[in-house]
């Protein structure tokens, strides 16, 4: 782990458990480089990022400053907070081009390197080549320690979504309101009950989350399509605590968190509960092209059974040779090049 990662994560820890309490000055840049044993620059990507995850706050010639209340991640009714009522959120966004000497160059060593393994079908949960990359990827991106074993591949995203809805029917499923149409959609096509749950500006509103008492919560915590409403930290914690407590389960959909301007990426609920009681998702689809339909998600070890038992038959649906592609494309870096790419043009 790099290390203004495990400076971040201490000061997180500290911050969270209560040892620097809500609008605390956090102690200054050089005396956490002393302690610590690092360098200026280290503790300011560090500082930076809890800015960034909403943790701190920077305020001029002050200091940083606490911005997260532990009693806001407490899943309990609060007072009214602002409903969302306006569309802020550009759907209209162009794919992401990826140079297409570089998609050609793996194209041509994925022909050469499998030969007549592209004929084979593949296995239902998806080639453990493309699983390992995806692993390996989530890894050095977001922070997540997952096995191969727990990564399901599927034909985008809304395929998943049908997977889930088999996988827990009878159940209800809460959502977002609003949201992506597509969620309830799939949902309502196979028979789940669903539950709306409001938006405010950081997220499902507290009193909204306080009378869900279990069953399972669908979430988009990072740029929630269509309002563009990214879920604080306060809110991340406080979905993570909801499924603690009620025994519920989380599926995280992290469609759309690439685009963050972060290297390293929006801080996942998958990370935060340690991968006990959420389902993470995300897809291929907008990084690279919207004809590339590739989603996975990764299931918490605790389900992967309940996957085999449930919905395991079916085939996926994503062609071998596309899943060899992609898993050439991350295990070379040259995904993650094409995402720093993006974000410097997003920057510009």
């Amino acid at each position: 782990m790099k290390r203004y990662l495990r400076v971040y994560e201490k000061l997180r820890t500290a911050i969270v458990s209560g040892g620097y309490a809500f609008g605390a000055r956090l102690p200054s840049k050089r005396s956490v480089a002393e302690e610590t044993g690092t360098s200026l620059i280290t503790v300011e990507h560090a500082y930076r990022l809890l800015c960034d995850e909403g943790y701190a706050e920077a305020r001029e010639r002050s200091g940083y400053f606490v911005s997260y209340r532990a009693t806001d991640a407490e899943p309990r009714a609060r007072h009214a907070e602002p409903v969302l009522t306006r569309v802020t959120a550009d759907h209209h966004r162009l794919p992401a081009n990826v140079s297409f000497s570089v998609f050609a160059r793996t194209l041509r060593g994925v022909v050469t390197r499998y030969g007549e393994r592209l004929l084979i079908k593949s296995p239902n949960m998806g080639t453990v080549e493309l699983r390992r990359a995806i692993v390996s990827y989530l890894a050095r991106a977001k922070g997540l320690k997952v096995k191969a074993s727990q990564v399901v591949v599927g034909s985008g995203a809304e395929y998943l979504y049908g997977l889930l809805a088999q996988m827990f029917r009878g159940e209800t499923i809460a959502i977002e309101e609003p949201s992506y149409a597509k969620i309830r959609e799939v949902y309502a096509a196979q028979g789940v009950r669903l539950k709306a749950l409001k938006l405010g500006e950081h997220g499902i509103l507290d009193a909204e989350l306080s009378r869900l008492k279990g069953g399972l919560l669908h979430v988009t915590p990072y740029r929630s399509y269509p309002t563009g409403v990214t879920a604080d930290a306060s809110k991340r914690h406080a979905y993570v605590s909801w499924a603690r407590v009620h025994g519920g389960l989380l599926i995280e959909d992290d469609f759309d968190s690439e685009f963050s301007p972060r290297r390293r990426g929006a801080e996942t609920l998958f990370a935060l509960d340690g991968g006990r009681r959420v389902i993470y998702l995300n897809t291929f689809s907008k990084t690279l092209a919207p004809s590339f339909r590739i989603g996975y998600m990764v299931l918490p070890q605790d389900l992967v059974e309940r996957y085999a038992q449930t919905v395991g038959f079916y085939s996926c649906a994503v062609p071998v040779f596309d899943q060899l592609f992609l898993a050439d494309f991350i295990n070379s870096g040259d995904f993650e090049r094409h995402l720093n790419r993006l974000r410097r043009q997003r920057r510009s």
